[in-house]
């Protein structure tokens, strides 16, 4: 099917019935009550639980949308939306709460396609990372709301800056041939963000999420990783270096399937800006440091993109349905790119899986991992790959496998023990060493220890 019609047909599937939606702006109490509201319509498939409590104490609640709520299945993906990370940039936090709504609300019409998404994908949706910065916005409301006022957390630091440092890590990982992936923590960290940050660093290590996005304002387009440039000598003069990942394309076509989706995004002119096909590498845009795309990428198995939703940082209520329709195929279709590439098991002899697996791929330096069930899953484009699946303590395993162009390609690893053959007993007398000394001990190639966007 011809990339142009996707997004027409979709979209044809989800006119089957228009969910009655509620286009207000929710004050805390009133996102909660309408996510609980939610969860009370669909209880079979939905939960809602909290990562953390903000500054002042507000919950950081996410809703969980699932057949089997608050149960991993395994090969069954999990993906997530943040919004509100700034605390002024409101219309992600409302689409949020309307796709929760429109989801429900379909599943329970029998909508064929939110069906097999909920049942096939474990989504979990953040309306609010930053409660507290939105009650300063909502405060002033709409019409008079400052450029910044409210964006900050609680201690007034911009979240989207607080995250660990891990590029700076990575780059130099790359020149001694380190690690590619999983970068570990600083030892002090926990010391070093804000409780919103540290909820979700935790909530992100505690999940094998797949694949994100966060949602902001202020612009019109998808940015991608990496966020940060290799070169920050050039900072100070706003000087823009393209800095693409080992996913690059991968990468691209993520950012193009919501750009082309949503309904103007894709044509690249907002906001006095233009951008082609409406989508940007983040660092050819601005250079930003600690953000939390650039760490999802770097530190877990997700990969995660910036969406940058209107204009209008806090839209007035009327332009909110009209943003929903722009926004609402857009949002479904990007849930859908979960399911493309690779997954399988990684098991051992006795089809026991193994957690922490490494699945490599040649030609792209960027590893991922097994999850505690030994399920995996690596996002790629339609081609021939050579993958290997690496434990330590067992054989590497090498296969050859051909990813389409629609659902992911199931690839099993069994992995056989590694053999440690003791050496032969030497009579000579004198110093020998320990067999424990002389075992070989097998690594595979890295292992886990332990964006104004």
């Amino acid at each position: 099917m011809a990339r142009w019609l996707r997004p027409l047909v979709g979209a044809l599937l989800l006119l089957e019935g228009a969910a009655a939606l509620s286009f207000l702006h929710h004050r805390y109490e009133e996102l909660v009550q309408a996510l609980f509201r939610v969860q009370s319509q669909c209880p079979y498939v939905t939960r809602i639980y909290s990562i953390g409590r903000s500054v002042e104490g507000r919950h950081l609640y996410v809703l969980e949308f699932s057949d089997y709520p608050g149960i991993h299945e395994p090969l069954e993906p999990e993906f997530k939306y943040v919004g509100n990370m700034h605390g002024n940039e409101v219309l992600g936090r409302e689409l949020l709460l309307q796709l929760s709504e429109f989801l429900c609300e379909e599943y329970r019409r029998g909508n064929e396609r939110i069906t097999r998404l909920i049942h096939d994908t474990r989504i979990h949706i953040m309306p609010s990372m930053n409660p507290d910065g939105y009650e300063v916005a909502a405060k002033q409301g709409p019409d008079s709301n400052g450029y910044l006022t409210g964006r900050n957390n609680a201690n007034g630091v911009d979240l989207n800056r607080n995250f660990p440092d891990l590029n700076t890590l990575m780059y130099y990982s790359r020149e001694i041939s380190g690690p590619n992936h999983h970068i570990p923590l600083p030892d002090n960290w926990k010391s070093q963000v804000e409780p919103e940050t540290l909820a979700v660093i935790q909530w992100i290590s505690s999940y094998n999420f797949v694949l994100s996005a966060n949602l902001h304002g202020g612009a019109v387009v998808a940015n991608y990783p990496y966020d940060k440039s290799q070169d920050q000598r050039f900072r100070s003069h706003r000087r823009t270096v393209n800095t693409p990942t080992p996913d690059d394309k991968l990468f691209q076509k993520l950012a193009k399937t919501y750009s082309y989706a949503h309904s103007w995004m894709h044509r690249g002119s907002n906001c006095g800006d233009y951008f082609a096909d409406g989508i940007t590498n983040g660092a050819s845009w601005y250079s930003l440091s600690k953000g939390m795309q650039d760490f999802n990428y770097l530190h877990t198995n997700c990969f995660e993109i910036t969406l940058e939703l209107s204009c209008n940082k806090f839209p007035p209520e009327e332009d909110l349905e009209r943003q929903w329709m722009a926004n609402r195929e857009a949002l479904v279709a990007f849930i859908e790119e979960v399911h493309q590439g690779i997954k399988g098991m990684v098991s051992d002899e006795n089809n026991n899986g193994i957690a922490g697996a490494v699945i490599s791929v040649q030609g792209i330096s960027h590893d991922i991992t097994s999850g505690d069930m030994g399920d995996y899953f690596r996002l790629l484009l339609p081609g021939t790959y050579t993958v290997t699946a690496s434990a330590e303590g067992y054989q590497p395993l090498t296969v050859t496998t051909t990813v389409g162009p629609a659902a992911p390609t199931l690839v099993h690893f069994q992995l056989k023990q590694e053999v440690v053959r003791k050496p032969a007993e030497r009579k000579a007398s004198g110093t020998r060493m320990s067999n424990k000394a002389l075992q070989k001990k097998v690594v595979p190639r890295a292992t886990r220890r332990g964006t104004q966007r």
